[in-house]
Parts: structure tokens; C-alpha cells; sequence
């Protein structure tokens, strides 16, 4: 949960979300039009929950293409990554969003993760001219649509969501001016566009090949990292474990799957419901992870108990086929 409460939960209509996502607003009356408002680019969400680091010094940039799954080398102030640090052996540990500015590289992640992130990134500081700040106290996100623009372009980085996230002062959040949408609008889009979220669509065996994060999070031509195996021998052998998926819910009840709820397929379970969403035009959406060799036009049915049993599609995010074209093309 946050560590703040965020003074945009004072404005009209405000109901906050519960769990990892406490301390920001759900909705501010109507997640469905606040999803419109977004979509026609007249809304910012409130991220604020989410915890903020900063990495400064000299060699802030090769450190951390040094240690972590991304190329960092060359860098260009305003352009937005995702780096992941990972386990010796390929499961992901840590995600972090970020955006350099020339001088310090500013990034965020879910709420929680700080302490323990900078605590990692610390033991690995060695000989490098860097400095290692948690400045969650200080500073927080907002995502607004479209691209950043003007005096935000170095402080801001464009995201998979067709929008940007801006790093500022906290003690300006209240002063914010327009339309604000909850997170359900927010995670309703980022479902739709198939990026997982750390935590919610994965869980402690999840290695990046599973959920899309080749290619996004993971450089697959630079050089060594931690877990680092795991990756190369997946993605050019071998096939993922499992595969990230969207379902589309048949709709036939009035809730949403909680995170964790058994996805099923015939009589046996093959993975688990990461997170879900009411779009507004899609409907009842989510993310699951499933196992690799489950067909991928079998119908499925997400179940838990004392709860009626709601049948969904499945649409491919992650090739269950993925390693097969790696070998044909060596």
C-alpha cells in the first residue's frame, strides 16, 4: 500500500482503491467514462502510489547496463525503458520504468519495492560514481495520454499505453488542474495493450520469456547479466514454460475474477488470472498466465471457490511457438 495518501482523493467523486493500489483513487464516479476520457486524451491518472528512485552520478548509465537486463550505454535524456533484475536463474526480482534527464536517471516501481530495490542496487554500487536515492517522500508519478511535450520531454517517457508518465514534486499533486481518472481506467487500457504488471500478472517463478518482456525490458544483443542464461537458453532452444494471455470474459456475472483465481481448461488448471478489468468496449478483460502447451483456441473457464465459474477466450500475447522460430532461423 502507499506509503501517502493522495490529496487527489479530496476531489468529487473519489473512492479509493484497495490492496497494492490503496492510496490512490479507483474511480472518481464512473471508470467507463474516465476510460473515454483517456482514450480522447482529456484525463490524467494519479500514480502516485507507486515509489519513486532516483540514480545519480558519472556512470550511473554503463552501472546500470552493467547489472541490469537492459542497454543503458547511450541513453538519450527523455527516452522512457523498462529494466529488469533478475535471479541466477532467470526469474524476474525486480521492474523498474524510467527516463534519464542528463544528469539523473528517474525511475518508478510498484508500490512497496523501493526499499528493497535500492537495498539490491546498493550492494552492486562497488567502484561507480553513483548515487542510490528512494525520493517516494518527495516525488510522484501522474500518466497522462498522448506524447510528453515541452519542458516535461526529459523528465517524461513515453509507455506501450500511448501515453507518458511525468516524475514531479509531490507537493504539486494537489494543485493539478483538468479532468483526473482512477486507476480502473488505467488498468483497463494496460490490460488491453497487454503489458503485464510485476506482482499482479506474474508471480515468483515467472522468467521474462513468459510474459513479453523480451525486447521490451531484456536487450537481446547485449552482454552479460544475471540470469541472463536462463533467457538466452529459452528464447534460442527452448520454449517458454508458460505464456501470457488476454481473456475475454463471457460476462455472465457482476464480478470481475480476483488476482490469483485458477484458470482452467477441461478439468485441469493451467495457470492463474493476473489481473482484470471492465473495458469500455471490450468488456470484462484480463491477464493469465498459462501454461505453454494449452491450445490456443481451447476455450477456458476462470473458477474459485464459492464463485460461479465464467468461461473466457484466450488472445495470444506470447507465441507458444516462439523458440520453434528462433531454431528456423539458425
Amino acid at each position: 500500500m502507499s506509503r501517502k495518501r493522495s490529496p487527489l482523493l479530496d476531489r468529487p467523486g473519489a473512492v479509493e482503491a484497495d490492496g497494492v493500489d490503496g492510496g490512490v483513487a479507483a474511480h472518481y464516479g464512473s471508470d467507463l467514462r474516465e476510460q473515454r476520457a483517456l482514450v480522447a486524451g482529456e484525463a490524467f491518472v494519479d500514480l502516485s502510489h507507486r515509489e519513486v528512485v532516483t540514480i545519480s552520478g558519472p556512470d550511473r548509465l554503463t552501472w546500470l547496463h552493467a547489472i541490469t537486463t537492459q542497454y543503458f550505454e547511450g541513453l538519450k535524456p527523455g527516452t522512457s525503458t523498462t529494466a529488469l533484475l533478475l535471479s541466477p536463474t532467470g526469474h524476474i526480482e525486480h521492474v523498474m520504468y524510467g527516463v534519464d534527464d542528463g544528469e539523473t536517471f528517474w525511475l518508478h516501481t510498484e508500490p512497496g519495492a523501493a526499499a528493497a530495490l535500492v537495498e539490491w542496487l546498493q550492494k552492486m554500487v562497488f567502484m561507480s560514481r553513483v548515487e542510490i536515492k528512494d525520493v517516494t517522500d518527495d516525488y510522484a508519478i501522474i500518466w497522462r495520454p498522448g506524447p510528453a511535450k515541452g519542458d516535461l520531454l526529459t523528465r517524461s517517457g513515453e509507455d506501450s499505453l500511448g501515453g507518458h508518465e511525468v516524475f514531479l514534486p509531490r507537493a504539486e499533486l494537489a494543485g493539478l488542474e483538468g479532468p483526473v481518472a482512477g486507476i480502473w481506467a488505467y488498468e483497463a487500457l494496460r490490460i488491453e495493450a497487454g503489458s503485464p504488471r510485476f506482482g499482479l500478472d506474474t508471480d515468483e517463478r515467472a522468467i521474462p520469456n513468459e510474459v513479453g518482456w523480451l525486447g521490451v525490458g531484456v536487450h537481446l544483443d547485449k552482454g552479460c547479466y544475471r540470469g541472463q542464461e536462463t533467457v538466452a537458453r529459452v528464447h534460442n532452444l527452448g520454449r517458454p514454460p508458460r505464456r501470457l494471455v488476454r481473456l475475454h470474459l463471457d460476462g455472465s456475472v457482476d464480478h470481475l475474477p480476483a488476482h490469483g483465481y485458477a484458470v482452467r481448461a477441461g478439468d485441469k488448471q493451467v495457470g492463474f488470472v493476473g489481473s482484470a478489468a471492465r473495458h469500455h468496449e471490450y468488456g470484462p478483460i484480463a491477464l493469465a498466465l498459462i501454461k505453454r502447451n494449452v491450445d490456443p483456441s481451447a476455450v477456458l473457464e476462470v473458477v474459485a471457490e464459492d464463485q460461479p465459474t465464467v468461461t473466457a477466450s484466450q488472445e495470444i500475447l506470447v507465441d507458444p511457438e516462439v523458440g520453434l522460430h528462433v531454431r528456423s532461423r539458425l
